[in-house]
């Protein structure tokens, strides 16, 4: 039984015919944020990734590389997780569809539809995108201009074999019952009028396996068949969580259903569409939700391996840092729209937003300690420790910024944590300016000091999620975590003030001042023409 304490998220599964580029990476740093969330929360999560590995596109790389597909594919998952890990994704499982614990799963689920009576096998002819890997429907096609209308430089290949099909058609009505009495299920907004629209227009039966190939997952009742790509990706889903487990076959049921699966707007239809209906054939329930993300653009195009236009995540971190990355798609691209990346834009963000204010506020405050008090405030007496957000109802501010989150909202969410949050750290600052105060008061300003400390305490929670790193330096540049480590911190912590006795320094220093946390980024002069 699902415990309701319990948090399943997970992304696309990735085609590693090559490394992933920003786009990639923007999709898997949002669901991260989402994870590292509700972790804050107290929920129990379960954060899946992985790659999409039996598919036409892998088998054909590897073979441009004189190498066997499993061979490659494993190395293609090292690769990724390399540039996960570099970006701090807390990921709990990264599945490869090539596991024989897939395998056994997709087995199990096509059979079971099978025998329900929503398979069959026909001879098929139809327009083939080598990108979607799919069948394009006529309406596709029209969509766009007798190409695939999300691969347009590709031409669509005529193809004509004997194929098992999956009755796609025989839930139209069921997911449209599903939709109305699920209304959340689809986000944003935008994305549930496109599928309620495309469903309504009409449903293909679908072609789910192929004839002929050796690389991918043997239908169980047809060996010389192999399941199509789309019908064996999506039941990664149930597969890494334990779905058809010989050994204990209804262990999926505890993490099952899915709260949300993150995808690109451009998978929407196989996940809002073929997805829940293959789960309804099952006699599985369909997901809670799932959140269509939009695309991140470089220099006007869409990010991604055939435009040209790909930049490294990974070089990107070992530039700049790996919150700074997180933090430039998290606040500069919505999640459920489109963004842009610009390395000039990039600077600019870096040097305003992190440089010049979140590491100019910890710096600031952490070198006044350590030079008006040694970095040690004791005999402090009567402290208020929400002096500094006086004015503010604090704890409806944190809980409306963990909302904004909640509901991928991120950019949103950033924006007042820099506007209402750092913004009034620094507004208090200037109010009791310690740095004249001490001169003729230094017990008020040991007690202005300790007010610092607590705003970097809870601005500490609000940035976890976004900035994982940062906020721990943040917590523990005092030395709250004797009194509670930070794995135990919890979202509500935030607004709740901590009083206590005595603070004392326990940042790394430096010549008496912390290490800066975000060195800015020197630009140089662009010589002036004309």
């Amino acid at each position: 039984m699902r415990e309701e304490s319990w948090f399943y998220i997970t992304t696309a599964i990735d085609y590693p015919n090559s490394r992933p580029h920003i786009g990639t990476a923007f999709e898997k740093i949002g669901a991260d944020i989402q994870a590292r969330y509700q972790r804050l929360r107290g929920k129990r999560v379960r954060f899946q990734m992985g790659n999409d590995e039996n598919t036409i596109k892998v088998s054909q790389r590897a073979a441009q590389l004189g190498l066997e597909p499993k061979p490659y594919v494993d190395d293609m998952a090292r690769q990724f997780q390399e540039v996960w890990r570099a970006l701090d994704l807390s990921y709990d499982d990264f599945i490869q569809t090539s596991e024989p614990r897939h395998a056994a799963g997709c087995r199990r689920f096509i059979q079971q539809v099978f025998d329900n009576g929503d398979i069959y096998k026909k001879s098929y002819v139809g327009l083939y995108c080598d990108g979607c890997e799919a069948f394009k429907t006529d309406k596709e096609v029209a969509e766009g201009n007798g190409r695939c209308p999300l691969h347009p430089n590709q031409e669509l290949r005529r193809v004509e074999e004997e194929n098992y099909f999956f009755k796609l058609s025989k839930y139209a009505d069921a997911l449209l019952d599903f939709y109305r009495s699920h209304p959340d299920f689809i986000q944003p907004e935008s994305r549930r009028n496109e599928i309620v629209n495309f469903v309504e227009a009409g449903l293909q039966d679908l072609s789910i396996s192929r004839k002929g190939f050796t690389w991918g997952i043997k239908v169980p009742f047809d060996e010389e068949q192999t399941i199509y790509v789309w019908f064996d990706a999506l039941l990664n889903y149930l597969t890494a969580i334990g779905y058809g487990d010989a050994d204990d076959p209804d262990r999926w049921r505890a993490w099952w259903p899915a709260d949300v699966h993150v995808i690109g707007k451009d998978i929407t239809r196989f996940h809002c569409v073929i997805w829940p209906a293959m789960l309804m054939s099952a006699g599985i329930e369909p997901p809670r939700r799932v959140f269509g993300h939009g695309f991140v653009y470089v220099k006007g195009a869409k990010a991604s391996k055939s435009q040209g236009n790909v930049v490294d995540p990974h070089e990107l971190t070992q530039r700049f840092g790996s919150d700074a990355v997180r933090y430039y798609f998290a606040r500069e691209c919505p999640f459920g729209g489109d963004g842009n990346y610009a390395e000039e834009r990039f600077i600019d963000l870096y040097n305003a937003d992190l440089a010049n204010n979140l590491g100019n506020l910890y710096s600031r405050s952490l070198s006044m300690c350590v030079k008006y008090f040694d970095g040690v405030l004791e005999e402090i007496g009567d402290v208020d420790p929400t002096a500094w957000r006086a004015g503010v109802d604090w704890p409806r501010f944190v809980a409306e910024i963990g909302e904004l989150i909640e509901s991928f909202q991120t950019n949103v969410a950033l924006q007042r944590i820099w506007l209402e949050g750092l913004d009034l750290v620094n507004q208090y600052i200037q109010a009791t300016q310690p740095f004249r105060l001490v001169k003729t008061d230094p017990q008020a300003t040991k007690v202005v000091m300790v007010n610092l400390a607590e705003a970097l305490r809870a601005l500490a929670v609000l940035i976890a999620p976004v900035l994982p790193r940062t906020a721990r330096t943040f917590y523990e540049s005092f030395d709250f975590g004797a009194q509670r480590p930070w794995e135990t911190i919890r979202w509500e912590d935030a607004a709740v003030a901590q009083i206590v006795p005595r603070r004392r320094v326990t940042a790394t220093l430096v010549n008496g001042k912390p290490a800066p946390l975000f060195p800015k980024i020197e630009v140089e002069a662009q010589p002036v023409v004309g």
